[in-house]
C-alpha cells in the first residue's frame, strides 16, 4: 500500500502532482516492485479527485515505465534500475538525434572502463567465467543463438567491474549494439558472421588481458575491439553508413522499448544523416 498521501494538492496539472507523490513511493521503496497500485476508485478517494485524473497520472507513470496496466487489472508497479536507466538514455538518443556512431563510441568507453575495473578487482572465478561466456560466441550459425551468446558476454564483462551503475549503462548499449549489428546485417543469411564470428579472437584477448591484471592493457585492447566492430559494421554496408546506421539504431532502439517497456509505437528518429 502506498504511504498515505498527506501533501496538498496545488492548482496546475493535478494528474502531474499525483503522478510525482507516486513516483517518489515508487523509488523510495514504498511501493516496491512487483506489487500493485491500489484500485482507482481507492487512489481517487485518497486524493480527492476523479477517476479520469488518477487514469490520467497512471498514463504518466506508465510511460516513465514506472508502472504497467494490462486488461484493465490493476497497475502493476514495474521500477527496475535496468529499465529506468535504458529508457532514459534511449529518450536522450531520441530527442538528441544521436547517431549510431556515438552510442558505439560510447560503448566502447564504457566497456573499456569495465574491463579496466574488471583487471583490478574480478576474481579468478568470474575471469573463468568471462572466459566460458567468450567461448560460448564462437558459434554464429544461428543468429539468435549468438547474439544473445554475445550479450551475455558483455553482461558478465560488466558485472564483474563491481560498478552496478557502470555494469546497467553497459548492459543496455551493448544491447542496443548488437542488436544494430543484427539489424545492419541483415541477420540470418547475411553478414553477421564477418561482424560477430570473425571477432572471437579479440573477445579472447580481451579475457587475456582482464586476467593478466593489467588495467590499461584491458581498457586498450577493449578499445581496439569495438573500433573493429565499427570497421567491419562500414565494411558489411558498402558505404552506407552513417544514414543506414541511423536508421538501423533507431529500430534497434524500437526493438528494445517495445520488449521491455512496451513504448516501441513512440521510438522515432529526426537525426539528419551526415557524412
Amino acid at each position: 500500500m502506498p504511504v498515505p498521501h498527506t501533501g496538498k494538492l496545488y492548482r496546475g496539472r493535478v494528474a502531474d502532482q499525483i503522478a510525482e507523490d507516486l513516483r517518489e513511493q515508487i523509488l523510495s521503496g514504498d511501493l516496491p516492485d512487483g506489487s500493485r497500485l491500489p484500485a482507482e476508485r481507492e487512489l481517487a478517494t485518497s486524493y480527492d479527485v476523479s477517476g479520469p485524473t488518477i487514469r490520467e497520472a497512471i498514463r504518466v507513470l506508465t510511460a516513465m515505465g514506472l508502472v504497467s496496466t494490462r486488461n484493465g487489472s490493476r497497475a502493476t508497479v514495474t521500477a527496475q534500475g535496468d529499465t529506468l536507466l535504458a529508457m532514459s538514455i534511449a529518450s536522450v538518443v531520441q530527442f538528441e538525434k544521436v547517431g549510431a556512431r556515438e552510442v558505439l563510441g560510447l560503448l566502447g568507453a564504457l566497456n573499456a572502463y569495465a574491463a579496466e575495473l574488471a583487471a583490478e578487482h574480478a576474481s579468478d572465478e568470474e575471469i573463468a567465467d568471462l572466459r566460458a561466456a567468450a567461448e560460448e560466441t564462437a558459434s554464429t550459425e544461428n543468429v539468435e543463438q549468438s547474439s544473445a551468446a554475445l550479450r551475455h558476454f558483455f553482461v558478465v564483462l560488466s558485472a564483474i567491474s563491481h560498478n552496478p551503475l557502470l555494469a546497467a549503462l553497459c548492459r543496455f548499449t551493448a544491447e542496443v549494439q548488437i542488436g544494430l549489428a543484427v539489424k545492419l546485417s541483415r541477420g540470418e543469411g547475411g553478414s553477421w558472421g564477418q561482424v560477430a564470428g570473425a571477432l572471437h579472437p579479440e573477445r579472447l584477448r580481451i579475457v587475456d588481458a582482464i586476467a593478466g591484471r593489467d588495467p590499461a592493457v584491458a581498457a586498450s585492447v577493449v578499445r581496439d575491439y569495438h573500433r573493429h566492430v565499427v570497421e567491419r559494421i562500414r565494411s558489411v554496408r558498402k558505404g552506407e553508413e552513417p544514414a543506414a546506421s541511423d536508421a538501423g539504431l533507431t529500430e534497434a532502439l524500437t526493438a528494445w522499448l517495445r520488449t521491455n517497456v512496451g513504448l516501441g509505437g513512440q521510438a522515432e528518429s529526426r537525426r539528419t544523416p551526415q557524412s
